[in-house]
């Protein structure tokens, strides 16, 4: 990733975009190399790179309006499906480091589709789903003291 933030350019209007929404906190824009018809980028104003870096409010506000868009897609595009899409990290392919939210309209035969790993032919056994479980509601419950 970058240390300078396009994102951060186009919030401060010293970038282009095709807005589609704006408001105290977030924005919407076109991505500009869309997967499919009508892919947007929905952006909190503030500067956070990960998903966990930004405020509960700003990352809340990003999903609502993400929701919103989305539904506006549907009726306005002919979209038939959506995929609400958050990369969280250079692992999970984040090319552009500042936290948003891809709203991609779906439509038959639009040649987007996701790839799973062998392993997911293969689900783990029950006990070791209860040990991730176990250990990511420890991890989750406050501690009481």
């Amino acid at each position: 990733m970058s240390d300078q933030c396009v994102f951060c350019d186009i919030v401060h209007g010293t970038s282009p975009a095709s807005w589609v929404y704006q408001d105290d906190t977030v924005v919407a824009f076109m991505d500009i190399q869309p997967i499919t018809q009508g892919h947007m980028l929905v952006v909190p104003r503030e500067h956070a790179v990960l998903m966990t870096d930004i405020n509960e409010t700003s990352a809340m506000r990003t999903f609502r309006v993400a929701r919103k868009l989305a539904a506006i897609a549907r009726h306005t595009l002919g979209a038939s499906g959506i995929n609400i899409l958050v990369m969280d990290g250079e692992a999970a392919y984040q090319d552009v480091p500042h936290f948003h939210v891809h709203v991609i309209p779906r439509y038959p035969k639009d040649g987007f589709g996701l790839t799973f790993p062998h392993t997911y032919e293969h689900p783990p056994a029950r006990a070791q789903l209860d040990a991730i479980a176990a250990a990511l509601k420890n991890a989750a419950t406050p501690a009481t003291a």
